[in-house]
């Protein structure tokens, strides 16, 4: 799943990241790239104890969607990918039936993003839920 992250640099401090989707999501960094990375982990730690408290995962909007926004003025816009199925929350193996051309058409589309079959149906099925919850 990706999520849109803006950050923050004021003088004398470092970059102060905000995950406008997840409220509460908050991360820094001393370099851009170290305040993307952080934000990635702050997202799949915040996302993992909305998982154990079963809360639903927030859907990620577009980030023009935020940019009007007063508080994002003067950020600096990025997306970072969270692998839902790279969660410390305890998996189990289940057996299910799908159609054997959706299974191809998933294995394909799982492989052209390089994702797993697993991790495909884990984001689609978080995000379906938050939609419709």
């Amino acid at each position: 799943m990706k999520y849109s992250i803006v950050i923050h640099k004021e003088p004398d401090s470092d970059y102060g990241v905000t995950v406008p989707d997840i409220p509460g999501c908050y991360s820094a960094g001393t370099s851009m790239g170290e305040a993307m990375e952080m934000a990635q982990e702050a997202i799949q730690c915040h996302i993992e104890g909305l998982l154990i408290d079963g809360d639903p995962i927030p859907l990620s909007s577009e980030i023009e969607d935020h940019q009007d926004n007063p508080e994002f003025r003067n950020g600096v816009w990025a997306v970072v990918e969270v692998d839902l199925s790279k969660l410390s929350v305890k998996s189990k193996r289940v057996n299910i039936t799908v159609p054997e051309h959706l299974l191809r058409t998933m294995d394909r589309y799982a492989k052209k993003h390089g994702e797993t079959r697993s991790g495909l149906l884990a984001q689609a099925v978080a995000e379906y839920m938050a939609i419709h919850n």
